[in-house]
């Protein structure tokens, strides 16, 4: 893996492989439990403006030192204290973009999950295509303990778990462990602590394999057909078909694997 760092901070580790299929950013603020200040997600946004602009096909975000995320910096919100209401909605704006960024970008996002992941960290989580925990890694939303609604980190983590098991964790701020999570709906999968990055490798490894235009026009489908009613889900998923079947890549699978051979993408 070749590595840089992003933006020019040094709250979040970058690294690229070598072909730029893939690229691992990892929020390294572990004295903060990788909280979420303005380096972080400027960082992270950085990273996604670079996935759409090369050739990447995964982006997996991850945090230093067996936390994923705590959650929006408290020291840099105390510092707001009395702030009129336009500093306080520029300050959440950061993380709001951030998700819908998440959903946005062509590639693929995955969230590497192990040890703390809390309040907008659980957020930012939810926000990704594919979660993979370790059993050993905690989710919840602490911050109404303190006052605060996870009133941003909801938008995606109720579009993922279910309503009353979501609900009570939103108003309760409990910590659950990563299989009540799965169970919720809320991971991709949950694996052993020692088999994690093997079993992170093999998911990322499997997702750069497929086309770039089945992942980017497959991913922006997904996502804007999960809003239609059935019938126009549908109609429009069948445009969408027939759009990539007309794709050089997909002659190019299908010709593959005809030949019993790998294909070769070219990215139209």
């Amino acid at each position: 893996m070749t590595e840089r760092t992003a933006a020019g901070n040094d709250a979040l580790a970058v690294s690229e492989s070598d072909d730029g299929l893939v690229i691992r950013a990892t929020i390294d603020r572990p004295d903060e439990r990788n909280a979420l200040n303005e380096a972080v997600i400027e960082g992270l946004l950085d990273v996604l403006a670079v996935a759409d602009a090369g050739a990447a096909r995964v982006v997996v975000v991850r945090g230093a030192g067996g936390t994923f995320c705590s959650g929006g910096d408290l020291k840099s919100m105390a510092a707001n204290f009395g702030a009129g209401p336009q500093t306080y909605r520029e300050g959440f704006t950061g993380l709001s973009r951030l998700m819908e960024r998440l959903v946005e970008t062509r590639a693929l996002t995955v969230a590497a999950v192990e040890g703390y992941c809390l309040a907008g960290g659980m957020g930012l989580a939810a926000a990704c295509d594919m979660l993979l925990a370790s059993e050993a890694a905690t989710f919840g939303t602490p911050e109404v303990d303190i006052g605060l609604f996870p009133a941003q980190a909801l938008v995606p983590i109720m579009r993922t778990v279910s309503e009353k098991r979501g609900l009570k964790l939103l108003f309760t701020g409990e910590h659950i462990d990563a299989a009540s999570a799965h169970e919720m709906g809320l991971t991709t999968d949950v694996v052993s602590e020692s088999d994690f990055e093997s079993e992170l490798d093999e998911l990322v490894d499997d997702l750069a394999a497929s086309s770039p235009v089945l992942i980017e026009m497959g991913k922006r489908a997904y996502y804007t057909q999960r809003d239609m009613g059935f019938d126009e889900a549908l109609s429009y998923m069948r445009e969408i078909i027939a759009l990539i079947a007309m794709s050089e890549d997909t002659e190019e699978g299908i010709n593959a694997f005809l030949m019993d051979e790998d294909p070769d993408w070219s990215d139209r």
